[in-house]
């Protein structure tokens, strides 16, 4: 299998593993119910890398469907890299916003990305289906991507969606892009129960055919 190479791989790809575990606790302030509890539906807020290490404890194996939209990597999202990894390199991004004239745009990007990949996949059941939106600016890399860490037999299908009617115009520019994308794969394709998970067929969906 083709695996995918950049900048500071290495460091990262065993990172989810060093993220301590941390205890989600409620906000009864910012409750809807009177009587708070973690079984109910739950608003996260904090970073995403320890909300995900948060959840595995009880979650882990558990959960059927997961979306995630993360930075499209535009150039203009004024992201940075915040994960404090041990590295002289990686300490070097943190806190800097990353913008087009970045060199190694695409290499924070995909440091950021694997080790949450590697939590989310934990925290499904091997019936499990995730989808991931993007754009043009990082389709590929999040193939290869999410194919290294779930496996390309487990690659389902790449959604491309009309996200605009009419092409906008950029000086300079003679052509622009109508569509985005979500990426779907499986935590484990083989699974008898995945098999059996059709979406059927309504009046809707046939006129829009």
């Amino acid at each position: 299998m083709a695996t995918i190479n950049f900048k500071g791989k290495e460091i990262v790809r065993n990172f989810h593993l060093t993220v301590p575990y941390h205890e989600l606790v409620p906000d009864e302030k910012k409750s809807l119910t009177k009587k708070v509890s973690l079984n109910d539906n739950l608003i996260i807020h904090g970073d995403n890398l320890l909300a995900l290490k948060a959840l595995l404890p009880t979650y882990a194996g558990r959960i059927k469907c997961i979306y995630i939209d993360p930075p499209y990597n535009t150039g203009n999202e004024k992201w940075a890299y915040n994960d404090n990894v041990n590295s002289p390199m990686m300490k070097e991004w943190l806190g800097k916003v990353v913008d087009k004239d970045d060199l190694t745009r695409h290499d924070k990007w995909l440091c950021m990305m694997m080790p949450r990949f590697k939590l989310l996949r934990e925290l499904l059941r091997d019936d499990g289906v995730i989808f991931v939106s993007i754009d043009d600016n990082e389709v590929q890399h999040l193939r290869m991507l999410m194919d290294e860490v779930f496996g390309e037999e487990n690659f389902i299908t790449n959604f491309i969606w009309k996200k605009k009617s009419t092409s906008t115009n950029v000086e300079g520019v003679q052509v622009s892009s109508l569509t985005d994308y979500v990426l779907a794969y499986g935590k484990n394709r083989g699974c008898k129960t995945q098999s059996k998970n059709k979406v059927k067929r309504n009046k809707e969906l046939s006129l829009r055919r």
